[in-house]
């Protein structure tokens, strides 16, 4: 296993998709199976598909800042810095699975949204 290569590619995947060419994203970078656990996005290799073309359709404007990759044996966390229309803001985290043959084939992720006051001084980041 390829734990640095399996950080550049999920940045590659993530970001790919994001920007608006998922079926590209899953070509390059993910195996036969993808396991998703995000509630709000079909299971499968289509429903990650139709999920981040329709974002792109409905809000082609958005940014992603890639804020921390770690990775350790077929796992690899990505911190972003999301940036949606109307400056709405979020933090996500995502944990992608690779199989062995280095493919993305498993997905969970958590978002929070940027409030506008905080009890700290503190980023999020």
């Amino acid at each position: 296993m390829n734990v640095q290569q399996n950080k550049q590619n999920a940045i590659a995947f993530y970001r790919m998709a994001y920007e608006g060419n998922p079926k590209k994203a899953v070509a390059l970078y993910v195996g036969d199976e993808y396991i998703q656990h995000n509630p709000d996005v079909a299971d499968g290799l289509q429903g990650f598909i139709d999920y981040f073309e329709r974002m792109q359709t409905e809000y082609p404007d958005k940014s992603i800042e890639f804020v921390r990759c770690i990775g350790e044996g077929d796992l690899v966390a990505l911190h972003t810095h999301q940036t949606w229309p109307g400056n709405d803001q979020y933090v996500t985290m995502d944990f992608f699975r690779f199989n062995e043959g280095g493919k993305i084939c498993e997905h969970w992720d958590a978002i929070q949204q940027i409030p506008e006051q905080s009890a700290n001084a503190n980023t999020m980041y």
